[in-house]
């Protein structure tokens, strides 16, 4: 298995990139990877690391980077040898299995639809983010790639989300909910409104009906469905809110005096396993579901952990064939839909 690293993308590239892909190799025997990116760059952070003869670890060059300010369109069309574009059309070729971006998030998502394509009855992709919660983990899709979904892109990320739910996590039957304002079928915008009936009577999708935004720690819904807009409000808001109440117990053990930091010292190795499950690097990257190869997007100030486990994401797609499944789930939902027309 061999997958493609944009050695480039991210606010500490290529040295954290690098340094994750090092991880990486240690980590996950069965994996090549091919850093992407300025040639001498990625080398000389190689050299720092002390890794000389690596065969698990090759180097594509690639002359352009692409900035996060950076029109995604734009960027892609005259960039033609930027580290997104040429990992990406590794990928395309077959040439690696997938590719894994900290870079800029309409970019990659761009490069995804323009060299990989859609699925065939995919309209739009969808980035599926893992948020923890009290039962595991619950899949937040969209949490950024399309900003204005239509009620057909929220069933599509219903069912995608499913399949990814389980083929990767092992949930044999994972449950979908709709994220609105109230759990009532009339409530919520329009465009909710409209998505409801359509999720009640999707295939392969174990719709509970809407769940309130309170409903996502708890672990309500195994998949949780809303467009791009508001779940990258929701991701953002979630990242933020674990790293004030980490602070917000500092502080309070701090200003509690002995008694505190004594007890502080007990509940110590509690919070570590705590800290670890509402840490976003241990969940690495993001998958872009609904194109036609495997795309994993990290959060742009990923550290060598977060990619080294974005890596291991893309391992599991591959692993577990979740493009195939997901196309063929199309497949078999146009088939059944052209049946019934003929009928």
């Amino acid at each position: 298995m061999r997958i493609a690293v944009d050695a480039m993308g991210g606010d500490y590239a290529p040295g954290q990139i690098v340094l994750g892909a090092i991880e990486a190799v240690h980590k996950y025997e069965e994996c090549e990877i091919v850093l992407v990116g300025d040639q001498d760059k990625i080398q000389a952070e190689l050299d720092k690391n002390g890794i000389k003869d690596e065969p698990r670890l090759i180097i594509q060059h690639a002359s352009q980077a692409i900035e996060m300010g950076e029109h995604p369109v734009e960027a892609i069309r005259h960039k033609k040898d930027a580290s997104l574009v040429v990992a990406t059309k590794l990928v395309k070729t077959g040439d690696c299995d997938g590719v894994v971006s900290a870079g800029s998030t309409g970019a990659a998502t761009v490069a995804a639809k323009m060299f990989l394509k859609m699925i065939k009855g995919i309209d739009r992709p969808s980035i599926a983010t893992p948020l923890p919660s009290t039962h595991g983990v619950a899949l937040l899709l969209d949490s950024g790639a399309i900003v204005d979904s239509k009620p057909r892109d929220l069933t599509e990320m219903a069912m995608m989300g499913s399949i990814f739910s389980k083929y990767v996590y092992g949930l044999e039957n994972p449950t979908v909910g709709l994220l609105n304002i109230g759990e009532e079928e009339t409530k919520g915008n329009k465009k909710v409104q409209a998505t409801y009936p359509m999720l009640k009577q999707a295939k392969d999708v174990n719709f509970i009906g809407n769940i309130e935004g309170r409903d996502i720690p708890t672990g309500k819904a195994d998949v949780v469905i809303c467009d791009g807009f508001v779940g990258n409000i929701v991701l953002k808001f979630a990242e933020g809110l674990a790293v004030t109440l980490f602070q917000l117990i500092k502080d309070a053990i701090k200003q509690g005096g002995i008694f505190a930091k004594l007890g502080a010292v007990l509940v110590m190795p509690a919070l570590k396993k705590l800290g670890k499950r509402l840490d976003v690097s241990e969940y690495g990257g993001a998958p872009l579901l609904g194109v036609n190869g495997c795309c994993i997007i990290c959060h742009g100030s990923s550290n060598a952990k977060a990619i080294c486990s974005a890596i291991g994401v893309a391992i599991e797609c591959v692993r577990n064939d979740v493009t195939g499944h997901i196309r063929d789930s199309i497949a078999e939902e146009e088939l059944l839909a052209n049946d019934s027309e003929t009928l």
